[in-house]
């Protein structure tokens, strides 16, 4: 599995230094714990899955970098939980949504393991796929919308691999 780096802006990095990571979950047990610590126990949370493969949760408006301790990421997005009856969670609404992380759609499986690894029912996909991509002409990092791939900053074509890791221009 691909590791992203954190690709967003520095300042928001080094603030995240001294804001408390996500709660690392290695299982059902620890899930449980902590969603009923939480105000709302469905979320949405913030989510970042280590390159241990661990899920890591923290509170929605936590930045995806402060979550994963600052550290390279197998996936990050966000997450929606729902009862799934026994007193088990499912994943309701699950997204790659982290535009300091911008993570390409192919790290679905690293969700999945870890969700499967918490004993959390899913929907076996993404139910909102983000397609991010950097602009070669300008450099700007930005969302594809529509499977438009063209930079609204300066028109230039977007490439169709996620190429993120590549700062240059």
């Amino acid at each position: 599995m691909r590791t992203y780096p954190y690709v967003g802006p520095p300042d928001i990095a080094a603030a995240a230094r001294h804001a408390p990571p996500g709660t690392g979950l290695p299982d059902p047990a620890a899930l449980a714990a902590w969603l009923a610590e939480q105000p709302s126990p469905v979320g949405p949370f913030t989510y970042t899955v280590g390159a241990d493969e661990t899920l890591r949760l923290a509170d929605r408006r936590s930045e995806h970098v402060a979550c994963a301790g600052g550290g390279a990421v197998l996936a990050a997005g966000e997450v929606t939980f729902g009862p799934a009856g026994g007193g088990r969670m499912r994943v309701v609404e699950v997204s790659n949504l982290s535009t300091g992380y911008c993570p390409d759609t192919a790290c679905w499986p690293a969700v999945a393991g870890a969700l499967a690894a918490v004993g959390v029912e899913h929907p076996g996909g993404f139910t909102q796929a983000v397609v991010f991509r950097r602009c070669r002409g300008c450099g700007a990092a930005q969302v594809v919308r529509e499977g438009f791939f063209v930079c609204v900053f300066c028109e230039a074509d977007l490439p169709e691999r996620w190429n993120l890791d590549d700062r240059a221009t």
